[in-house]
């Protein structure tokens, strides 16, 4: 089975080989740590994903031979460079069906998010238009003639859901309003075309399709032009909206994986959407009181939110130590507060608290999800054993018609 998928996974032999060789690291690991002797399974793919071996292998170079500053003119060093860094922008530019002049790397999604928002209300600020809407409820009656930017998370991190971003882009074109979308963990997992959806401004991070950490970029629209004023002064690079020297290896790495989600997204949905749907499945088949939070059919199957009525999710965690998982976001994660995603959709508080997030990916294995489905279903249980809460739904007391005293 890993061999036909890896090999399927690429037309090169000896990438092949790598991806083949990658595998049978992860099955081991798999295997050792089911008796809890190494790391524990990654499932927190929102957070952060493994960098794809090939990624490394294109990145290696770069580290080592081809060290020239992509900035320098006038020698060889710097047009190596700089050839590297202009494939890895047509690269990126490719998967999101943007012209490559349009792409500004950055050191990721939050730079990219706070040089689209400031930017946009710093320049434009004398025109008085100051009012940004980050929120889609009633998106088209808030929309007012001060308003200037619209700013949308397409794939929510903690519960997976998709917004209608071609339908907002579109009321935002109609009104005149610019359209800024957080894509980060959207990229290289649903398809994305700045032009059909209408999007301006767009927010993308390397690490969250298999690249290196500390790289992304921003995408600026050029017709109909976005002006922006730069977050930050220096020697005027990246069309002077983002200064600095760019750092080779890591743009080579976040083009080649942009070029990878490009040719094997469809085949990674296919994976991740099997793999949720056994881990869900096996849950369900043993465990009832079980939610699954956010919209089922909109939604990136890879982000699966599950909540466990009568069970705390931080005991849970706690309890789940043998698997990397996560209850929310990590941006928020110091935080014990029920998630804000969740009271938003509606869910009760304690179902709120009691959420764990599975995050299933590109090299995410039937064995680590069968093993981790198991050892939630069996923390469950003895958490629920000891839940008061769970002995009266087990009795047939419906707790929301308890009229709890305070004292």
């Amino acid at each position: 089975m890993f061999i036909a998928t890896a090999i399927g996974w690429s037309k090169s032999g000896a990438t092949a080989i790598t991806a083949l060789r990658w595998y049978a690291v992860r099955v081991m690991t798999v295997k050792a740590q089911h008796n809890s002797q190494l790391k524990p399974l990654y499932l927190d793919m929102q957070a952060t994903t493994p960098m794809d071996p090939r990624v490394v292998d294109a990145m290696i170079p770069y580290m080592v031979n081809a060290y020239g500053n992509p900035h320098s003119k006038t020698h060889f060093y710097g047009w190596e460079a700089e050839k590297a860094v202009e494939k890895a922008r047509l690269q990126v530019a490719k998967l999101i069906g943007a012209d490559s002049r349009e792409v500004i790397f950055t050191s990721g999604a939050t730079e990219s998010n706070n040089i689209a928002i400031k930017g946009v209300a710093n320049f434009y600020k004398e025109t008085g238009k100051n009012h940004l809407i980050t929120v889609q409820t009633e998106l088209e009656n808030a929309i007012t003639n001060e308003t200037i930017l619209v700013s949308v998370m397409v794939l929510n991190n903690e519960i997976g859901v998709i917004q209608p971003t071609k339908e907002i882009g579109k009321i935002c074109r109609e009104r005149n309003v610019f359209f800024h979308c957080d894509a980060a963990q959207a990229v290289g997992k649903i398809s994305i075309d700045v032009n059909d959806m209408n999007i301006d401004l767009m927010s993308i991070s390397g690490h969250k399709i298999y690249g290196p950490k500390g790289i992304g970029a921003i995408y600026v629209r050029r017709r109909p032009r976005v002006r922006l004023e730069a977050q930050m002064s220096g020697g005027g690079q990246e069309r002077g909206m983002r200064s600095g020297t760019l750092p080779t290896p890591l743009v080579v790495g976040f083009g080649k994986a942009c070029a990878i989600a490009a040719e094997e997204m469809e085949m990674d949905k296919k994976h991740i959407e099997r793999l949720s749907k056994r881990l869900l499945d096996r849950v369900n088949s043993k465990l009832s009181h079980v939610v699954r939070n956010g919209d089922p059919e909109q939604t990136y199957q890879g982000c699966l939110n599950l909540s466990f009525s009568c069970v705390e999710g931080e005991s849970l965690l706690m309890a789940l130590k043998n698997v990397a998982l996560s209850s929310g976001s990590a941006c928020t994660s110091e935080s014990l507060e029920p998630s804000y995603v969740l009271r938003a959709i509606g869910s009760e508080e304690d179902l709120a608290h009691s959420s764990i997030r599975f995050g299933i990916g590109r090299f995410s294995t039937e064995e680590e999800v069968d093993y981790t489905a198991d050892l939630c279903i069996k923390e469950v249980e003895r958490l629920r054993e000891m839940s008061p809460l769970w002995e009266m739904i087990q009795e047939g007391t419906d707790l929301k018609s308890i009229e709890w005293s305070q004292r």
